[in-house]
């Protein structure tokens, strides 16, 4: 009402106010602070905060999840009160990745012993993923999707920055397929135990990031060019699909013109 200070109810305690000393009439800066609607607000929403699962909890969901796999793709319970399991990817991209050029497929002993072959080159290509591709990861409860996205792309030696990507949940509701952008620090093997190993219920795909939430300035300037060069691409490709698309329609007006002239009235 003062100074037209406005803040959260529950940042209220963590505001200071450097008003001036308030003359006779005005409100001190305390009182410009909108009081709470309800004292408990803030209780409430900590109330409302899921408590990390117990050991136990955890020990039922995952016997009660491997009751229902129908394969051999069952979830282990650590000592430590981790587990591990596995979750299937589905990859939609719609864009070039861009891998090493000249290199072999990674062999299961690169893998174990962890060698990195795009290391190897430095000369690079565009390569098209094919489209709805799935893969199948192996990862830990304590696994987050940053970490999947990252461990997607070395699998299939992409080099580009993992920023480019974003992991969603998929989910079918009413005949309706919903997809959810998942936040970096979220840990996709807890999200597969709570919905079960039903992936018509629950599945997992990588898509490119939006462009609005992409960090652009952690990214090279080659790799930029490459940006450009794409969106440059399916410019031309969607001008020429609208173009196509008139032009047919123009063949057509004018052939009902010209079926027109040649009838009465």
């Amino acid at each position: 009402a003062d100074c037209r200070y406005t803040c959260h109810q529950e940042c209220r305690s963590l505001v200071q106010l450097d008003c001036r000393r308030p003359s006779p009439g005005r409100l001190s800066p305390e009182s410009t602070l909108l009081p709470p609607r309800s004292q408990n607000v803030t209780q409430t929403v900590e109330e409302e905060k899921p408590k990390p699962p117990t050991i136990q909890e955890i020990k039922q969901k995952i016997e009660k999840y491997n009751a229902k796999v129908t394969n051999c793709l069952l979830m282990k319970l650590n000592e430590d009160g981790t587990y591990t399991g596995f979750i299937k990817v589905h990859l939609k991209l719609r864009r070039p990745v861009t891998v090493p050029a000249g290199i072999r497929p990674q062999s299961i002993y690169d893998a174990l012993k962890e060698v990195n072959l795009a290391d190897m080159t430095d000369k690079r290509t565009s390569f098209y993923l094919p489209l709805d591709a799935i893969k199948q990861l192996h990862i830990s409860s304590t696994t987050t999707v940053s970490e999947v996205i990252q461990g997607l792309l070395k699998k299939f030696m992409v080099v580009d920055n993992p920023q480019k990507f974003a992991l969603f949940k998929e989910m079918r509701k009413d005949g309706q397929v919903l997809l959810q952008k998942l936040p970096l620090t979220e840990y996709p093997l807890y999200l597969r135990l709570l919905a079960g190993p039903d992936t018509d219920v629950l599945s997992f795909v990588l898509k490119e990031n939006e462009t609005g939430e992409v960090e652009w300035d952690a990214f090279s300037i080659p790799e930029l060019q490459n940006f450009l060069m794409i969106l440059d691409k399916e410019e031309k490709d969607k001008i020429q699909q609208v173009q196509r698309k008139y032009e047919k329609f123009k063949q057509r007006l004018q052939q009902t013109l010209k079926e027109a002239r040649g009838k009465p009235g």
